[in-house]
């Protein structure tokens, strides 16, 4: 399969799960990186509030929603990650990052 079209579908899984679980959906961003041509980095997002509950007791909820979507992207051979931040940690990068103090080594396809 292409990876534009596994992107998409994992895209598409990712919005669906976390709509579920979020209380503030309309707060809630998919940021998507594809790093190179094997490696897919997505960042769900969030109100702070929703961080925890997607998380999960003992980060299980995160672990489980990981587990499939790597499942998913290793039919394809391709590795997928998953990051979950708060609208706030997600500022604190992205300054970061315009401050040159972190690289960010993609580009978003939001």
């Amino acid at each position: 399969m292409h990876m534009r079209e596994t992107t998409k579908q994992i895209k598409d899984f990712l919005q669906f799960i976390a709509l579920q679980f979020v209380d503030y959906p309309e707060q809630a961003q998919l940021r998507v990186t594809e790093t190179d041509d094997k490696h897919i980095r997505f960042r769900l997002v969030v109100a702070q509030s929703d961080v925890a509950v997607l998380i999960g007791r003992n980060g299980f909820t995160a672990s489980a929603i990981r587990n499939v979507v790597k499942a998913a992207a290793s039919r394809d051979d391709i590795h997928v990650s998953l990051q979950i931040h708060s609208h706030e940690e997600e500022q604190k990068r992205i300054t970061a990052i315009e401050a040159g103090e972190i690289i960010d080594d993609g580009h978003n396809m939001n």
